[in-house]
């Protein structure tokens, strides 16, 4: 006989779960239970704050490809971690957000903290469900697992009745989830290959999750056989090598100006796992809706994503590493685009050299030095642009009450006396 929360542990470690991050709540704490008990087999990391805990279960699956495991309270713990669900969504991220919920016998009570995480998440995520009885716990999560890495990967939320986490039951584990692969059909490759043949300035775009350092290491080999220029979506440069003489930048916020010129140039666009939102086609204006100007090969896991916005010549429902692996199979073409690759490779060169900018601290220097430091694999991450009035006077703050660097305060003033009288007081009020 096993409780539900040991029952719900003992499915992670089914499905092959090493970490999971969350913000203990009184909800939950059966699992939290069967958690420290399992502590071996499962590393759990505590956040200060649910939206963080979220975050780092989403950057966990982005990074691995294994599915992101968080789990919060419920009320304030799942509003709180819905941001992260919803980058996890948006991003298409493979993650499952287990929340504590009230007992059975309250629900639809509006009881203390008590949400309808049906309706809450259920435009942010693939699948909500509320698990009622233990002896189902196998049953749910086994398919959590499928639905979250099936597709287009995204994030799938379990709520977690108090009553139901203390239950004994006696029922046998789910096994190892095999999530089914789509892969591209023989015609839709030759397709493929007359579009390549009659292009003369085709462009790559990498993008999406589901990708396998194979499916690194394969679409590298693409690329250099066909001598392909070849640039990554938004939140996703690290799908190529940067030093690569076939790069030509990150299609995303900030675009170099020639990098955004070149894709309305290229008469052939060659879309692998992207889904071809706002920040990579800089507000839907890189490409033409809903007929592209250029020829649009589409590769996508998800098939609500083919011909969501722009109708492709060729549209392919596959799993990124299958489609791949069925491009390579294609023999060489003939090319006569080097001259095409290596402006944009020009380009992109010029435009990562820093410019210098006002101030005792130069940003492009730091990240320069930076650069020269660390390994080429490390991770560096920012805040978002349109948080960065409302961090201003918190970093002055920071400033004066832990005497922060004099030269970041410098940074940070230079900023604060750049804004306007009256954005300045709006700032002053966070």
């Amino acid at each position: 006989m096993r409780s539900g929360g040991q029952l719900l542990v003992d499915q992670l470690i089914k499905q092959g779960v090493k970490n999971a991050f969350c913000v203990p709540g009184e909800s939950y704490l059966a699992v939290l239970d069967a958690l420290y008990l399992k502590r071996e087999q499962i590393s759990l990391y505590v956040a200060r704050q649910d939206g963080g805990a979220a975050f780092m279960a989403e950057a966990y699956g982005k990074a691995t490809g294994k599915t992101g495991i968080c789990f919060v309270t419920r009320g304030p713990g799942a509003t709180n971690a819905s941001i992260g669900v919803h980058t996890a969504y948006q991003d298409s991220t493979p993650m499952i957000l287990f929340i504590g919920q009230v007992g059975s016998d309250m629900v639809e009570r509006e009881a203390f903290q008590e949400m309808d995480y049906r309706r809450m998440f259920g435009q942010m995520s693939k699948w909500v469900a509320q698990i009622d009885r233990a002896d189902r716990i196998p049953e749910y999560v086994a398919r959590a697992f499928q639905v979250a890495n099936s597709g287009r990967p995204g994030p799938v939320v379990l709520a977690l009745p108090e009553d139901m986490l203390v239950e004994l039951v006696n029922v046998p584990d789910a096994e190892r989830v095999v999530v089914a692969k789509n892969r591209p059909t023989v015609q839709s490759m030759l397709d493929v290959k007359k579009l390549l043949e009659k292009s003369s300035k085709p462009l790559v775009i990498l993008g999406g999750s589901g990708w396998s350092e194979r499916a690194y290491l394969q679409v590298r080999a693409f690329i250099e056989k066909n001598s392909l220029p070849v640039g990554c979506s938004f939140r996703r440069q690290d799908l190529f090598d940067n030093h690569h003489p076939n790069y030509v930048g990150d299609i995303g916020i900030g675009i170099n100006p020639k990098l955004a010129q070149m894709v309305k140039e290229s008469d052939l666009l060659l879309v692998i796992g992207a889904r071809l939102g706002e920040m990579t086609t800089s507000g839907y204006t890189l490409i033409q809706s809903p007929k592209p100007i250029q020829k649009l090969i589409h590769i996508h896991p998800g098939l609500n994503e083919l011909g969501r916005v722009f109708q492709g010549d060729v549209m392919i429902n596959s799993d990124v590493e299958e489609a791949i692996d069925a491009l390579l199979d294609i023999p060489q073409i003939n090319s006569s685009w080097n001259a095409w690759l290596e402006t944009g490779n020009d380009n992109y060169r010029e435009n990562v050299i820093p410019m210098s900018s006002p101030g005792d601290v130069d940003l492009g220097e730091v990240m320069a030095v930076l650069r020269g430091l660390l390994p080429r694999d490390s991770v560096i991450t920012n805040g978002a642009g349109n948080l960065l009035v409302g961090f201003i006077d918190i970093g002055s703050m920071l400033v004066t009450k832990h005497r922060l660097p004099q030269r970041m305060a410098l940074w940070v003033m230079e900023y604060r006396r750049a804004l306007p009288l009256k954005l300045r007081y709006q700032t002053s009020l966070l």
